[in-house]
């Protein structure tokens, strides 16, 4: 059965090499809304931050472009990847691909499967609560989501799939957490996926294909109209601005 837990790699592990250090810490910041989307930073800067050299800062942060988070431009600058509308609607296109996929073949199987059943129990126990004891958080909830919607696509058990999901989601999460976070996605959230999860153990494909697009089509929608001044006003609710200790941002694009 998934695991339906999110875990990130701590800080203080003693495996984590430095480019990984400062991935992992630069890649937290940027999904906390520390650093937003425009924000600069420098190798030098970051290296010297970490107290480390800067190949392994480099190496941070090539591997945070790979990921779409990060891109650099010139001399050693490296930006916060600015808020690319496109660019979400096609991870948000991907995502609905992978996870239709993903319920309609569960629905397949909900019949025999023991295993189904297990996962969509303990994700009923997360999800199927009374409103007093929704978690209203909205970072702790991106955790939850996320969880489902990989848990049900590695139940699907295409390792190639999941693999994309995750790297889908990565992408997305600084908008999705804004979502939830900020806007009126919580109770949905709840709602919705309790419908989902009643649908597949049902075995309706039908319903569940139609009410996965609509909740994926739902946040595409509550995130396309992202402004700059809704992501400053979620890191004033989200936590302190890190700019005391981070690297010197020389501008910032809105």
């Amino acid at each position: 059965m998934p695991d339906i837990k999110l875990t990130r790699p701590l800080d203080d592990t003693p495996a984590l090499s430095r480019a990984d250090r400062v991935y992992y810490a630069l890649r937290d910041e940027i999904f906390d809304m520390q650093l937003l989307p425009g924000d600069r930073l420098t190798e030098g800067a970051i290296a010297e931050r970490f107290a480390v050299s800067r190949t392994p800062a480099r190496e941070a942060l090539q591997r945070l472009q790979s990921d779409g988070l990060m891109r650099g431009y010139v001399r050693g600058g490296w930006e916060v990847a600015p808020i690319d509308n496109k660019r979400f609607d096609d991870l948000y296109e991907m995502r609905q691909m992978i996870e239709t996929f993903a319920v309609r073949k569960l629905c397949d199987e909900a019949a025999q499967s023991v295993e189904l059943h297990l996962l969509l129990d303990a994700l009923d126990r997360v999800w199927k609560v009374r409103r007093a004891q929704r978690i209203t958080d909205g970072g702790t909830l991106v955790g939850l989501d996320e969880a489902l919607h990989h848990a049900l696509v590695a139940a699907a058990g295409n390792d190639e799939l999941t693999a994309t999901m995750q790297r889908v989601t990565d992408r997305i999460r600084v908008v999705r957490r804004l979502d939830l976070v900020q806007g009126d996605g919580i109770a949905d959230t709840y709602d919705e996926h309790a419908a989902i999860l009643d649908a597949i153990r049902a075995g309706d494909a039908t319903t569940s294909v139609r009410l996965v697009s609509q909740h994926i089509g739902g946040s595409q929608s509550s995130v396309r109209g992202l402004t700059m001044q809704r992501l400053l006003a979620a890191r004033t609710e989200t936590g302190p601005d890190v700019s005391g200790h981070a690297p010197a941002r020389l501008r910032r694009t809105i």
